[in-house]
């Protein structure tokens, strides 16, 4: 525990919590759109960027959606219906083989929000290092369980949740190795529902480390969380905000990525370390300008 009074969370080798530089994730979902090279220039974008981990997403279709569901019309470069396009954005072993051949050789993090419990133990064989959960999951105790099973961090979104709700939530899963994420679960999120106050809240609350998941159009918002507390971004990555998905309006493009990060390090570098003292450089200036001593 350190003098915060938050232990940090071991991810990939970075301690992720208070006073340690902000851990940073380019989500890049299914912004992919189902095609691995697609899936390579956004990791080369987040590496790029100075990201510290991306993430995928993963479901088992026929457990998380209903027939009915996925016989639902909607059209999409894979077909006509829900289902043709859930199929079409679904990667299989052999991608995230490479996924994960990919991140090795380039010493980037990767994992999964995974929806199901079937997909979590499909995601295990990579020796991932750590789990999110998505805000639509954390009232499923049953997946909670199933993801603490493995031993592994937890990473949990607390979108479209009410406090009692994350109360039961951190009951089943313990505060061992969590990290909570404060998120407003809307593509895009406008500005004054994002309500960035409830990080510092949240942190007092729980006493683990919280970031912050964004879904809003912009930077400036992300960058006050990190102020705010926050030792987790996460934000979607897109090479284009135009590009075909549902998803895609409410990411960031790689040159907006780049400079968030930026952004975010300047940042914790001016925020100090809250002593009032005289710095070096000011004694030319002292000496100078002040008449009394």
């Amino acid at each position: 525990m350190e003098a915060s009074g938050i232990t940090p969370v071991g991810i990939g080798g970075r301690p992720v919590g208070p006073v340690h530089p902000t851990y940073v994730v380019a989500e890049i979902g299914i912004n992919h759109n189902g095609d691995l090279d697609i899936a390579r220039k956004l990791m080369a974008a987040a590496l790029l960027a100075g990201c510290d981990a991306v993430k995928f997403q993963k479901r088992t279709l026929d457990v998380v959606f209903t027939p009915e569901e996925m016989e639902t019309p909607r059209e999409s470069p894979f077909g006509d219906t829900y289902g043709d396009a859930k199929r079409g954005l679904e990667f299989g072993e052999a991608e995230y083989a490479e996924i994960d051949r990919y991140a090795r050789d380039n010493g980037i993090a990767w994992f999964a929000s995974c929806w199901d419990e079937a997909s979590v133990d499909f995601i295990e064989q990579f020796d991932p290092p750590c789990y999110k959960l998505a805000s639509a999951s954390l009232t499923d105790d049953s997946l909670l369980k199933h993801h603490r099973a493995y031993g592994r961090p937890i990473i949990l979104s607390t979108g479209m949740s009410t406090l009692e709700q994350i109360d039961h939530a951190i009951e089943v899963l313990g505060t061992d190795d969590l990290v909570l994420l404060h998120s407003t679960s809307s593509y895009p999120a406008p500005p004054e529902e994002l309500n960035l106050s409830a990080i510092p809240m949240l942190i007092e609350r729980y006493r683990v480390p919280v970031g912050y998941s964004g879904h809003e159009v912009g930077l400036a918002t992300s960058l006050a969380a990190a102020t705010l507390g926050a030792c987790m971004i996460e934000r979607h990555i897109t090479l284009d905000r135009a590009m075909w998905g549902s998803d895609q309006a409410a990411s960031v493009e790689p040159h907006g990525f780049s400079r968030l990060v930026r952004d975010i390090r300047t940042v914790e570098a001016a925020l100090g370390d809250g002593r009032k003292v005289v710095y070096e450089s000011e004694l030319p200036k002292l000496e100078r300008l002040r008449r009394v001593g």
